[in-house]
């Protein structure tokens, strides 16, 4: 494999905002650096967004252009502004693209991807780009009729990008779940929940989700008469301490609110039944833990990509979909109904096994590889 990247030296990775940009793109550099541990890569991001500092952590160098989305008002002054930071952000990176002089550039979504895929669609260095939803982003579509290969992790995709340019990977996750989830008691043990209970995990990403906390927490005095289960239930930093006070206030010891899961493994490896929002990478990783799970879309993000992500799954029956707004009234609900249900549970575990793909970040590097090497 490595003769195979003699002609690839280097590769720019475009994008982020939101992790899950960022986390598939970091997920992708290292499957690349692992077929070629001497390629140069280099990150171009948002200033002032999580790339900035999630891209440094994991050990890549990433370079801030000043851009900013479309303003929701869109005011005379608001536009001005968000002209001027497009034209400095074009500006930077066609400078950055001349310096690094990238074999390779990768997309993978979000609006700080498109000056530098522009740029190099612009110079002719071939592009790639890494689709991560059912319902393809504007920046990707936007950017589609130009690149060479369009890697997606849902069928169907030619709705949006040319056939021909299509490969189905899956959606890269992070490396500690492709191994094997460490046993239950170990797991319950560095998380701080029991073992003897049976746990539901209720995780909103990285950022928490109010409503997935609140629909909980709304039932905590009927959750409290369940003693045999446990309830990790991730809030976001922002909410911790206003979460944490309603838990003690009702006298609750079965709900544990915690604002971040740093070993998200550990919390998957310990749940009996998960309850999470719909982002692709977050459904991604739930295919290949396949734990009952009910989802919850975010009806707030760009086109409403989550709900019907989740209907991907709900349609194969790997999951239940509730939407956010009955979430008050069906969460608790269901999830008592889904623990009883031996037989749905089975049926979902295998109907995620079947949506997994653990080697999508591997078969992405190899098709970018290819692309250089052409």
């Amino acid at each position: 494999m490595k003769e195979r990247c003699a002609m690839l030296h280097k590769v720019m990775i475009a994008g982020g905002g939101t992790g899950g940009h960022i986390f598939p793109a970091i997920a992708i550099a290292k499957a690349l650096k692992q077929i070629n541990p001497e390629l140069e890569l280099l990150f171009v991001g948002a200033e002032g967004r999580m790339e900035m500092e999630k891209v440094p952590a994991a050990g890549f160098q990433i370079v801030g252009l000043p851009i900013q989305g479309v303003p929701r008002r869109k005011t005379p002054i608001a536009l001005f502004r968000f002209l001027l930071h497009w034209y400095r952000s074009n500006r930077k990176a066609e400078k950055v693209l001349r310096a690094f002089a990238p074999d390779v550039v990768v997309g993978v979504g979000g609006y700080a991807s498109v000056p530098a895929m522009q740029a190099a669609q612009k110079y002719k260095i071939p592009t790639f780009i890494q689709e991560q939803n059912s319902y393809a982003g504007k920046a990707n579509r936007m950017l589609a009729r130009k690149v060479q290969r369009i890697a997606v992790a849902y069928p169907n995709m030619e709705r949006y990008f040319p056939a021909e340019k299509i490969v189905f990977t899956g959606n890269p996750v992070r490396e500690e779940l492709l191994r094997a989830l460490p046993p239950r008691d170990e797991a319950c043990a560095a998380i701080g929940i029991p073992a003897e209970t049976r746990n539901i995990l209720v995780v909103g990403g990285s950022l928490g989700a109010r409503k997935l906390t609140e629909a909980i927490l709304d039932h905590a005095q009927e959750i409290a008469l369940h003693p045999e289960l446990t309830i990790l239930l991730q809030t976001g930093a922002g909410d911790f301490e206003a979460m944490r006070a309603r838990v003690a206030e009702a006298g609750v010891k079965n709900i544990e609110p915690t604002a971040f899961i740093t070993r998200m493994e550990c919390a998957y490896a310990a749940a009996d039944l998960i309850v999470s929002r719909a982002g692709a990478i977050a459904i991604s990783e739930l295919c290949i833990v396949a734990k009952p799970v009910i989802l919850v879309p975010s009806p707030y993000v760009a086109e409403d990509h989550q709900t019907k992500n989740a209907r991907v799954l709900e349609e194969r029956g790997a999951a239940l979909l509730i939407r956010e707004a009955d979430a008050s009234t069906r969460l608790w609900r269901e999830i008592e109904n889904l623990l009883t249900d031996d037989r749905r549970k089975e049926a979902m575990h295998l109907a995620l096994r079947e949506l997994a793909r653990p080697k999508a970040s591997a078969e992405i590097a190899s098709q970018i590889v290819a692309l250089g090497d052409k």
